[in-house]
């Protein structure tokens, strides 16, 4: 199976995410109205720069406190990645990014996000290691102890 770029996928996101916020904006738009459409989205802006703040400052004290114990802050940087892609989604106008980036803030709901970049990363890593070449890439030599 062949495998898929990383770029296509980016591709395709900055031609379906628009797309699709576009459809929920208009879709909302006539339920409640233009005006209120506009006042949620600024009020979830303002909800997300709030949660930034708020659960980035938990991220960033965990992490120096994994520093100072001397540990691997894999858990806080995940959750400090997490935390700067869901501020940047709330930020972004549109329902379905406040959606996901909700979920990627809310500490109840990022250990999922942090599964699942855990995987790419993963899989990333496993396809980028360079598996031994052929018996004629070996250069024969001799160590000489000094």
């Amino acid at each position: 199976m062949k495998r898929r770029s990383p770029w296509s996928l980016v591709f395709a996101a900055f031609l379906v995410v628009p797309i699709l916020e576009i459809y929920v904006l208009i879709q909302v738009g006539q339920v409640i109205g233009g005006l209120w459409t506009v006042l949620i989205l600024i009020a979830d802006s303002l909800l997300g720069a709030w949660l930034l703040k708020h659960e980035g400052g938990r991220a960033w004290r965990a992490l120096r406190v994994a520093l100072t114990e001397g540990r691997m802050p894999a858990k806080e940087l995940a959750d400090g990645i997490l935390i700067v892609l869901g501020g940047a989604l709330m930020l972004t106008p549109g329902f379905v990014t406040d959606a996901v980036g909700v979920l990627a803030i809310l500490p109840f709901t990022r250990p999922i996000g942090r599964r699942a970049l855990a995987k790419v990363v993963a899989r990333n890593l496993t396809a980028n290691v360079r598996r031994p070449g052929p018996p004629g890439d070996v250069v024969q030599g001799e160590v000489i102890d000094p």
